[in-house]
């Protein structure tokens, strides 16, 4: 019979496979200004120097020929994440700084929608949970908690602000 130390030294390591890991800043989530509904294009187009239109999932594609693509996250660039069934329309997030090789954080509007309005999301925690490192599989920080989802989201990658061919591969 193990005693209840033991028992509990054997659940332990468990306890991390069921939990995200809690973040260490929370983001700050405002409305929008003017009360105004707020998406996720036009304000990355705002908050970026990346001019591309339509649905957050074309920008990959709108990229080609204009702007560099690439697999890896740089201040300033905007995370494309593909069309789901969650994500109809994608969705896009600029990327306000690196935390780590797998954690970045990002300014984006409209991600938690049941707040109405299009809220802004400042700073909001994403971390790379794909298996090569390659930034195509994401969990992103859900207000209010200070945990990340548990939701994986497909990506296609980084649009930069600059022309193709300028210091990345393209994919």
């Amino acid at each position: 019979m193990l005693t209840r130390r033991q028992s509990l030294a054997l659940l332990l390591p468990l306890a991390g496979c069921a939990t995200p890991p809690p973040v260490q800043q929370a983001a700050v989530v405002v409305p929008p200004p003017d009360g105004r509904q707020l998406y996720c294009v036009p304000y990355a187009r705002e908050r970026s120097a990346i001019q591309l239109s339509g649905d957050g999932h074309q920008w990959w594609d709108a990229a080609r020929g204009r702007y560099a693509r690439g697999r890896r996250p740089e201040a300033g660039a905007v995370l494309v994440f593909r069309q789901t069934s969650r994500l109809v329309d994608g969705h896009v997030a600029v990327v306000s700084r690196l935390v780590s090789a797998r954690e970045i954080r990002v300014d984006h509007a409209n991600w938690d929608s049941r707040r109405g309005g299009g809220p802004i999301s400042l700073d909001q925690p994403v971390l790379d949970v794909s298996a090569a490192n390659d930034w195509t599989a994401v969990r992103v920080w859900y207000p209010p908690s200070d945990l990340l989802g548990t939701t994986v989201f497909p990506t296609a990658g980084f649009v930069l602000p600059r022309p193709p061919g300028t210091g990345t591969t393209e994919t």
